[in-house]
């Protein structure tokens, strides 16, 4: 791939793959995979900070914002072996809000089971295409769906399966397998990455495109880390270019009992982002830092550029820093995500992925197909718009909630 130097006019998006004949969106899928090209996208990049053609940087100035002057304890009962347990409980609470979030994709997957139904072992390949079928519908992609479908072929001919029902849990075990495969082939979901070092925080960085949820994403962790293990957590606007993106977030941290990192309208990611990690690195009491970003395409050089700059100014400020890049993909984009994904890697080295707006689509599939080809872990799922509906992601269960047993 390639950065051209200035595009004259916007690269035109191509339409989504159509959902009609399985060769036609196979086809489809295929060419928009391998023709990913960087482009500008009508900004002019200021130092680092960006602003639209025809929009002059100097808009109105607001008030400096301060962190809240309440004076800040050292909170003796946080410690990130508690933050890390707690995270990798589920509650039954948790595992019924998964199940409601993916309902959708499951009503789709729901004619796997009069498929197996009619399970006949002479009609092994005529059900398998129907199986491929279902499983295209959801957007599990052409790759993974015929690794799962293999594993089902091969048990098949060794004996191991013989009736639907084992189709069935041989299918949802060849899933489980794949996004265990990201940690390593454990089971169980996959613990964030935290600063072990005495009186230093860990630094959560979050990314990914306009409109996929980011700064929300940040205030339901906020609340989380707040609400389970007692921590204390800075957020940090990097969001310098979304219209009250900082107001935003400063609503969520009221909400999480998080407190914002100083910040002044129209300095530049990095920089703010700097700052906030070294005042948190002074205050000695700030367990977490949060930093949201701009949402970005990831066609855009020049953004994804800013955005590999913001995380070495993070570095400057903290050595290690930070501790986890988390990619925010929205659900509703299906296999989308899958270049998203894999430009946002290039650029930042993602280590968890966040799939949001899990209970507004049918296309929950997509989320596998990214772990298949990336090996990066699903950490969180959001199935709401509540601030309890951020979900530690948790494989069988998942699964699980994708394809549960029928009641006989």
């Amino acid at each position: 791939q390639s950065c051209l130097p200035r595009a004259p006019r916007r690269t035109p998006h191509s339409r989504p793959a159509p959902r009609g004949a399985r060769e036609i969106r196979v086809a489809a899928m295929f060419a928009a995979s391998s023709a990913t090209v960087c482009v500008t996208q009508g900004c002019v990049l200021r130092g680092r900070g960006v602003t639209r053609r025809g929009h002059s940087s100097s808009s109105k100035k607001t008030p400096t914002t301060t962190r809240s002057s309440r004076s800040l304890q050292i909170n003796a009962q946080f410690s990130v072996s508690k933050l890390t347990s707690v995270l990798a409980k589920k509650t039954q609470g948790d595992l019924d809000r998964v199940f409601k979030g993916t309902s959708r994709t499951r009503e789709k997957l729901s004619y796997m089971d009069e498929v197996l139904a009619l399970w006949r072992l002479d009609d092994l390949e005529d059900t398998l295409d129907e199986l491929e079928e279902t499983l295209l519908s959801v957007d599990f992609g052409p790759a993974t769906s015929g690794k799962v479908l293999d594993a089902i072929r091969e048990k098949v001919e060794k004996g191991e399966i013989k009736t639907g029902r084992e189709v069935k849990q041989g299918l949802k075990d060849a899933i489980v397998q794949i996004l265990e495969s990201a940690n390593g082939g454990k089971a169980g979901a996959v613990p964030l990455n935290f600063n072990e070092k005495e009186n230093e925080p860990s630094v959560v960085l979050v990314v990914g495109v306009n409109g996929g949820g980011k700064t929300t994403t940040v205030g339901k962790l906020s609340h989380r880390f707040a609400q389970e293990s007692g921590a204390k957590v800075m957020l940090v606007p990097g969001d310098t270019f979304r219209a009250a993106a900082a107001e935003q977030l400063a609503t969520w941290a009221e909400r999480s009992n998080g407190v914002m990192a100083q910040y002044t309208e129209g300095m530049k990611p990095g920089a703010l982002c700097y700052r906030a990690v070294d005042d948190a690195i002074k205050a000695g009491d700030v367990d977490v830092v949060l930093c949201d970003t701009s949402g970005r395409l990831h066609t855009n050089c020049d953004l994804m550029d800013e955005l590999v700059g913001v995380k070495k100014s993070i570095g400057k400020a903290m050595g290690g820093a930070p501790h986890e890049t988390l990619l925010v993909l929205d659900g509703t984009t299906g296999l989308n995500m899958l270049n998203q994904a894999r430009e946002f890697h290039a650029a930042v080295q993602v280590d968890g992925l966040i799939l949001t707006k899990l209970d507004g689509t049918a296309r929950g599939g997509a989320v596998v197909s990214v772990v298949d080809e990336l090996k990066i872990p699903v950490k969180f799922v959001g199935v709401g718009e509540g601030i309890d509906d951020l979900q530690t992601f948790e494989p069988s269960s998942f699964v699980d909630a994708l394809f549960p047993e029928n009641e006989e």
